[in-house]
């Protein structure tokens, strides 16, 4: 059974606050540290977190309590993943997209103001021991959820190809991250070549030069059933975190269950506890 904190802590307050240690994840009031576009469509925001916050894991997210962006009020949270986690200042950051009311409520926060976060929360991506080379392939918003990769695969010694497939130069996010730890390959709508037969022959490329031990996807449902069989007929195994509509994130709700195949056989799943990230092989899609 999984027991949640009770009542929200207040990251920075004296003396320090802590939710009960048998708590794997928490409601905590965050200071929101810096909050800035990146450019037309997203915004990066970073807050001040508590220590257990700073203990999610890569493809976690949070259940975020979004401002009203007008007179009508913002009933549910918004999950959002982790972009990077900076233990060393005790911060948390999110890449998102505004798209939606609550997005834009989300977007009018300023440093100084503090943001209602419920999390860390569901299961996240896992390097297995004996890879040294992964393939990480997104699209859109989904490579924020992918970037955090880069972080283990660093303290891993695994070495990272990402292909960032993304409408034009500018949206291809989380290049600089990615290039810490390995190659960024953009492909873009721009110039053609973000065509699913070209990322292809770049994916069959990489398994020919054994730099593929793995895959990793998120973002796209057609990139996602390229890389699934790929996977299949090569043998390469995987792992797709799931972009899904929430209401509660906890489980009780049953809002985001989507249909997966198990051994051959159909099962729902819960999206928020159950992933949101999966066995590429028994994900079917958006």
């Amino acid at each position: 059974m999984v027991t949640y904190a009770s009542c929200a802590i207040t990251v920075g307050a004296q003396p320090a606050e802590q939710s009960p240690q048998q708590c794997p994840a928490e409601e905590s009031l965050c200071p929101v540290v810096s909050h800035e576009w990146v450019n037309e469509e997203y915004k990066h925001l970073v807050v001040k977190a508590s220590p257990k916050a700073l203990a999610a894991q890569p493809g976690q997210f949070f259940q975020l309590l979004c401002p009203s962006p007008d007179a009508i009020e913002v009933w549910f949270r918004r999950p959002q993943s982790v972009y990077r986690v900076s233990p060393a200042n005790g911060q948390l950051e999110f890449l998102y997209k505004v798209v939606g009311r609550g997005t834009q409520g989300l977007a009018s926060l300023k440093a100084g103001d503090k943001l209602s976060m419920l999390g860390p929360l569901g299961i996240g991506f896992k390097l297995q021991p004996g890879w040294k080379n992964v393939v990480v392939l997104g699209r859109g918003v989904g490579l924020a959820t992918m970037a955090p990769i880069s972080q283990i695969a660093a303290a891993q010694g695994v070495k990272v190809t990402a292909i960032l497939s993304a409408r034009s130069p500018e949206l291809a996010l989380a290049a600089d991250l990615f290039e810490q730890v390995g190659d960024v390959i953009k492909v873009l709508d721009t110039d053609g070549s973000s065509a699913v037969d070209n990322i292809e022959r770049i994916l069959r490329q990489l398994i020919a030069d054994k730099k593929a031990d793995a895959f990793f996807t998120c973002g796209s449902n057609r990139l996602l059933q390229l890389m699934k069989r790929l996977g299949k007929e090569c043998g390469v195994p995987g792992q797709a975190a799931m972009e899904q509509i929430m209401a509660c994130g906890l489980g009780p709700c049953y809002i985001c269950v989507r249909t997966f195949e198990v051994n051959g056989k159909k099962e729902m799943r819960r999206v928020c506890v159950e992933g949101p990230v999966f066995d590429l092989q028994e994900v079917l899609g958006w």
